[in-house]
Formats: C-alpha cells, structure tokens, sequence
C-alpha cells in the first residue's frame, strides 16, 4: 500500500489517475493506455521526482495535473478537495495559479514576438496580482532577480531569441512564480539545455522550495538529477508507477528490476552508486493493447508466471519505500508460480 504523509504535510495527493487516448476512427475502440492507475504524493516544499525513459507516460501524468487534458478517471486532490470535482471558474483559475508548469522547450513555451517584460505582465494582469503600471514593472524586476537574471531592466526590454537557452529557462520560471504559485510542475526543464547550465537551474529549484516554500514536481529521464534534486523519487515504465523512494534510497537500493536497469546504465565514477547490470531483453509493451500482469515482464530476468498474469500490488521495501515487484511477495518465488 503506497501511505500518504499526514494531511497537514500533504499538499497534492493523486489517486489512481488515468488517462486512456482513443485511436481511429469511428467505431474504433481502441486505446492507448498512456497513464495507468497512478498514485503518489506531493508533500509540502519538497521536490517529488517522476523518471523513466520516453514514452513512460511523466509528462502526460504532469499535464494532467496542470489541468491541461482531462483525465479518464482517478482523483487529483488538493489542500484537501478534489479539483476534478469543482466545476466553479473561480475555483479552476484559483487552481491554474497555484498549480504552474514550466515546459521541457523554453524557447517553444515564449512568445519569439513579445518582449520578456510583456511575456511577464500578461500572468500578472490576468491573475490580478498587481495595480498600476508602476507596481507591474517593479514586479517584473524582483521576479527576474528572483531567478537569477540581471540587469533586470535590460533583461526585460530584450525578446527570447536574444537570450540563451538556460536564461529563456529563468524566464519561464519567472512566469510561473508571476501568479504565486504553491505548486510547480517542471517538465524535463534542463533536458535542452548545456550540461554546463543544467545545475545552475536545478539550484534555482531548490533554492525556490526552500526559499519561497514551493513544492515541485520535476519529470525528468535522468535519474542521477533525480538524486541530486528530489526527496522524494518514483519510477514509472509503460504508463504506470513501478517503485518509489526516498531519492537516496532509490539510488543505492533499488528494488525493482526496472529501477536497476535504469542505473545500470548511468555513468557514475564514485564507487558503490552503480548497480549490477542487468539484461535488457525485448521491447517496451503495446501501449494500445498492453499485455496482463507487469509491463515490465517480457523483458525482466526475474519474471514469473504470475508476472504475466496480474498486475503486482506495491509491496512495502521499507519507510516510504515500495515496489511493485512480486520478488518482494511472501510467496515462494517459484518461476513457473
């Protein structure tokens, strides 16, 4: 069973979520199984990580948070409310400004036409964060301090094709802290940038969860950033949650077999962070038609009849650490059981 922190502590819980997108054309009814049952926790300023490689379905379990495709079912709660359940339009922008996403493209996610103060003013008019042009402009500055980019006012007169590519980032960080967010959805942020720039924007994030009492939920495919940056880490492979742990246990005690292939193939030159290799054999499963049992079955070493058969349930490794592994059951391990 996957324990939620106490409530107090808790300011996103999502329960089962799922989202299946339909295929073809009329009459067609198939689907593709792009996030499956998906159940994980968001506690107060703390960095919650989702990795797995393209295609396991982060970024679709982050737009459907952020509100931007609905989903076929499950619960995304809140400070305690169901916002799947509230269909007020005051309570939707309430939520769209305190839930912010910031994209993997920063130059995709800015308008190329409009100058850097106009891309920040347009949140702030909207939101009604601030009055008068003077209050606007003064705004516009502290958050672009905030995120690290100086001269303020020169920053602001110049467009985004005039900036590099970890400075559009900052930017699209400043949008969203614009309408004081209490949540950020920061999707794969430093995957296009120079691996020279990448930790000066995943500080800028922790900087902001302790600073400004941000919680984050960062998507990413590489799970050594992961580390560094998280508290929190859980690992999703073909659309559904495989294991989740303290960022550090993670690392240094995987147990699912999906979990070690993805260390196993990170470079790591301090002793003891790297797992045994472990095979990949086969490909990733039919999202369309998706086989019964783990979807990590035809490619584990370790699978077992039941593998094929049932979906495991998470089975607890130890304090906030669980998998859904059946090498973790109380039963015997027997390969043909």
């Amino acid at each position: 069973m996957i324990e939620a922190p106490p409530k107090q502590d808790l300011v996103m819980d999502i329960r089962n979520l799922t989202k299946h997108f339909p295929i073809g054309g009329i009459g067609d009814k198939r689907k593709v199984h792009a996030v499956e049952d998906v159940t994980f926790h968001i506690p107060r300023r703390q960095i919650v990580t989702l990795v797995g490689e393209s295609g396991s379905g982060k970024s679709t379990t982050a737009r459907l948070i952020a509100r931007l495709i609905e989903p076929t079912s499950g619960e995304i709660i809140y400070n305690g409310t169901d916002v799947l359940k509230s269909e007020s339009s005051g309570a939707s922008l309430k939520y769209r400004s305190d839930v912010q996403m910031v994209f993997q493209d920063p130059f995709g996610s800015l308008n190329p036409a409009h100058t850097i103060e106009y891309i920040l003013e347009r949140p702030l008019k909207i939101h009604k964060k601030t009055r008068g042009r003077k209050e606007t402009r003064e705004r516009i500055y502290e958050l672009l301090e905030t995120v690290g980019l100086g001269p303020a006012q020169e920053v602001a007169a110049k467009f985004p094709y005039e900036l590099s590519g970890g400075q559009r980032q900052r930017v699209a960080f400043a949008r969203a802290l614009s309408v004081e967010p209490k949540v950020m959805l920061a999707d794969e942020p430093v995957s296009m940038l120079d691996v020279s720039i990448r930790v000066g924007v995943l500080n800028l994030m922790k900087r902001l969860a302790d600073d400004q009492g941000l919680s984050f939920l960062y998507i990413t495919h590489d799970i050594a950033s992961a580390r560094y940056i998280s508290d929190h880490t859980n690992v999703m492979y073909a659309g559904r949650m495989v294991e989740g742990a303290p960022s550090d246990e993670l690392v240094h005690e995987p147990a699912h077999p999906y979990t070690k292939l993805l260390l196993s193939a990170v470079p790591n030159p301090h002793a003891g962070l790297r797992t045994t290799d472990v095979p990949a054999r086969g490909e990733i499963p039919s999202l369309i038609d998706p086989p019964p049992g783990c979807p990590f079955a035809p490619r584990c070493p370790f699978a077992m009849k039941r593998c094929r058969e049932a979906m495991p349930p998470p089975f607890t490794i130890g304090k906030d650490h669980w998998a859904r592994c059946y090498l973790y059951d109380d039963l015997p391990n027997d390969p043909n059981v």
